[in-house]
C-alpha cells in the first residue's frame, strides 16, 4: 500500500513551509529560461521527458521505490505515475518539494500545497504510466468523474469510496436536509442549513443544460444536491434565502406546465455533506463584460456568470481563473471584490457578475493573458474556495489587517463586512503596504470611507516615497506594527495577513511576537 511519509511537508526549513495559521508557501527565485512559459515550450519540443520514448507502462511499489534520486524522479499522483526529474529546475517551491515526493504516492503532499493545480496539463509529457494498485488500497484525493479523466490514453485507477468516509459530518442533527414543490409553472428546491445564512450569501448554482448542481458553503462544510431534471426548464434560476431560519431557495420555470413525479436522477455525490477541501473544483465560463483601470498596472476585470448561474462568494474565500495557454491549462486563484469599495447596506452582493481587482504583470504569463483578452470572451471561473470562515469574526471588537500590494482584494469585503454588518466591532485597522502612492488601489475610495466612519483607520506605509510623502516609510517590522496591534483589555482582537509570501510570512512572525496567539491571526493565501 502507497503511503505518503510521516513526516511534515513541506519540510520546517522549506522555501514552500505553511505555517499553522495558514499563511502561504514562498516561492524560490527560478534560473533565467525557465519560467512557465519555457516550461510550456520545453513539453512542446518533442523532447523525451520520461526516457521510456513515448512507453506508456504499468508501476509497481516496487518499481516507483526505485526513482527516488534528483535525476531519476518518480511520483505518483492520484493513480498515475510521473518522471518530474526534468520539471525541478521549474518548480516554483524548489527542488527540495518535489523530492520530498520521489518514489512515492506523492497525492497527499500535492494537495496539501497547490491541489488546484492542473497538473495533467501541466505533466502530460512526463507521464510514465499508470500505477498498479493493490485491491486494498485506496487512492487518496479521488475525484469525480468528470475530473477523473483520461490522460493520455489512460484512465485513472477506479475508485474505492464515493466520498471521504473521514470528512462525513458525525452529527445528523447538523447536517441540511432539503425538500421541494411544483406548482404548474414552476419547481422550487429548498434547502434548509440549519444555521443563519451571512449576508455575503453561501449558495451557488449552476443550471447547466438539463443538469441542476445546488452546492451550499457552510463554514468549512459543504452540501451539495445534484440532478439530471426530470423536464426542461427554462435556462434561467431564481434564488432566495431567509438568513434568519437559513433557508435557501431554488425556483426554475418549468417548459411545459405538467406534473413532475421527481426534481430528477441523482447525480454524482448528490445529497452529500463533506469538507469543502475535499470537493473537487467545479468551473463554469464566464464571459469578460469590462475592464477598468484602477491603478497604473491594476485593473478591475468584471465577468459575467451563465445565465443559469447564481453564486454567493463568501467573504474572504476566493475562485480560480483557468485559461487554455499554448495548449496547457493555466490556474490561478483571486479574491472576488465587490464593484466599489463600500455597496449600499442592503444590496445583494448574489449577482451575475464577478468582479476581480488583478494586477497585470508584463512578464507575468497569466495575467498578461487575461489583459490581452477582449471584451465578450470567455474564461472558465470555479465555484468559491479557501478555509477563511466568518467564525473567526465572532465577537471580534478589534479587526487588523495587514495588506501588501493586491494582498488588499481579501481585505476590501472584511471591511465592508465590519463594519456593515458586525455589531460587536469596534475598532477596524487597515495597514496598507505599497511601494509608491500610485500603487495605493482604491485610495480615494478608503480616505472617504474613513472620513464617513469613525471605527475606521487606514495607514499607508510606503517603501519608495516621494519627499513630499508624510506618512509612513519602510517595509513591515517590529516597531511599525507597536502602535497599530492595540488590545484594550476587554478586547477580542483578530489579524488578518495578505500580500507576497515573504511579507506574509514576516507580518505573521511580528504579529505573533506581539503577543498575538495562532487563533488570533488569519494569513490569506497570496
Amino acid at each position: 500500500m502507497l503511503n505518503a511519509p510521516s513526516q511534515s511537508f513541506p519540510a520546517v526549513s522549506s522555501q514552500q513551509r505553511v505555517a499553522p495559521s495558514g499563511q502561504s508557501r514562498n516561492k524560490v527565485a527560478l534560473k533565467p529560461g525557465h519560467s512557465l512559459m519555457d516550461w510550456i515550450r520545453l513539453t512542446k519540443s518533442g523532447r523525451d521527458l520520461t526516457g521510456l520514448k513515448g512507453r506508456l507502462i504499468e508501476v509497481t511499489e516496487e518499481e516507483l521505490k526505485k526513482h527516488n534520486t534528483r535525476n531519476d524522479c518518480w511520483t505518483c499522483i492520484r493513480g498515475m505515475v510521473y518522471n518530474v526529474s526534468a520539471y525541478m529546475d521549474f518548480h516554483p517551491g524548489g527542488e527540495e518539494e518535489l523530492m520530498r515526493a520521489a518514489g512515492i504516492d506523492g497525492t497527499d503532499l500535492f494537495d496539501q500545497v497547490h491541489r488546484w493545480v492542473n497538473y495533467e496539463s501541466m505533466l502530460k509529457e512526463c507521464l510514465v504510466g499508470r500505477m498498479v494498485v493493490k485491491a486494498s488500497t485506496i487512492i487518496k484525493g479521488q475525484q469525480t468523474k468528470k475530473e477523473r479523466s483520461r490522460v493520455n490514453g489512460l484512465a485513472p485507477p477506479p475508485p474505492v469510496m464515493p466520498e471521504p468516509a473521514a470528512a462525513l459530518i458525525s452529527s445528523k442533527d447538523n447536517r441540511p436536509r432539503f425538500d421541494w414543490f411544483q406548482t404548474d409553472e414552476t419547481v422550487t428546491i429548498v434547502v434548509y442549513t440549519k444555521r443563519k445564512i451571512p449576508s455575503s450569501g453561501c449558495s451557488v448554482v449552476d443550471l447547466q443544460g438539463n443538469v441542476l448542481r445546488i452546492e451550499t458553503l457552510l463554514g468549512s462544510w459543504s452540501y451539495l444536491l445534484h440532478w439530471s431534471l426530470s423536464h426542461e426548464v427554462e435556462d434561467t434560476v431564481a434564488t432566495q434565502f431567509v438568513r434568519s431560519v437559513g433557508k435557501v431557495q431554488v425556483c426554475l420555470r418549468k417548459v411545459i406546465n405538467s406534473k413532475w413525479a421527481q426534481v430528477g436522477q441523482p447525480l454524482e455525490s448528490h445529497d452529500s455533506f463533506i469538507q469543502s477541501k475535499d470537493r473537487g473544483l467545479f468551473y463554469r465560463d464566464c464571459v469578460l463584460v469590462s475592464k477598468k483601470e484602477v491603478t497604473h498596472d491594476t485593473l478591475l476585470f468584471c465577468f459575467q456568470l451563465p445565465p443559469g448561474t447564481h453564486m454567493h462568494v463568501p467573504v474572504g474565500r476566493h475562485v480560480y481563473l483557468k485559461a487554455s495557454i499554448q495548449g496547457s491549462d493555466i490556474v490561478k486563484p483571486y479574491t472576488p471584490v465587490d464593484e466599489v469599495l463600500m455597496p449600499p447596506k442592503n444590496s445583494t452582493t448574489m449577482s451575475s457578475d464577478i468582479y476581480l481587482m488583478i494586477k497585470v504583470y508584463p512578464d507575468g504569463v497569466f495575467t498578461s493573458h487575461l489583459d490581452n483578452l477582449d471584451i465578450g470572451a470567455s474564461l472558465s471561473i470555479s465555484s468559491p474556495g479557501g478555509p477563511f470562515t466568518l467564525r473567526s469574526l465572532r465577537d471580534v471588537t478589534h479587526l487588523y489587517l495587514l495588506a501588501a500590494g493586491t494582498g488588499f482584494t481579501p481585505m476590501a469585503r472584511l471591511l465592508r463586512l465590519a463594519l456593515q454588518d458586525l455589531s460587536t466591532i469596534r475598532k477596524t485597522k487597515l495597514m496598507f503596504f505599497n511601494r509608491q502612492e500610485r500603487d495605493i488601489l482604491w485610495h480615494s475610495e478608503l480616505e472617504q470611507l474613513c472620513s464617513e466612519e469613525e471605527r475606521c483607520q487606514v495607514e499607508y506605509v510606503l517603501s519608495e516615497p516621494p519627499g513630499s510623502w508624510t506618512g509612513r516609510r519602510g517595509r513591515v517590522e517590529a516597531t511599525m506594527l507597536q502602535g497599530v496591534l492595540e488590545r484594550p483589555g476587554d478586547s477580542k482582537c483578530l489579524v488578518c495577513v495578505c500580500g507576497p509570501a515573504g511579507f506574509t510570512e514576516l507580518a505573521v512572525q511580528l504579529v505573533k511576537q506581539q503577543g498575538f496567539g495562532e487563533e488570533e491571526i488569519h494569513a490569506f493565501q497570496g
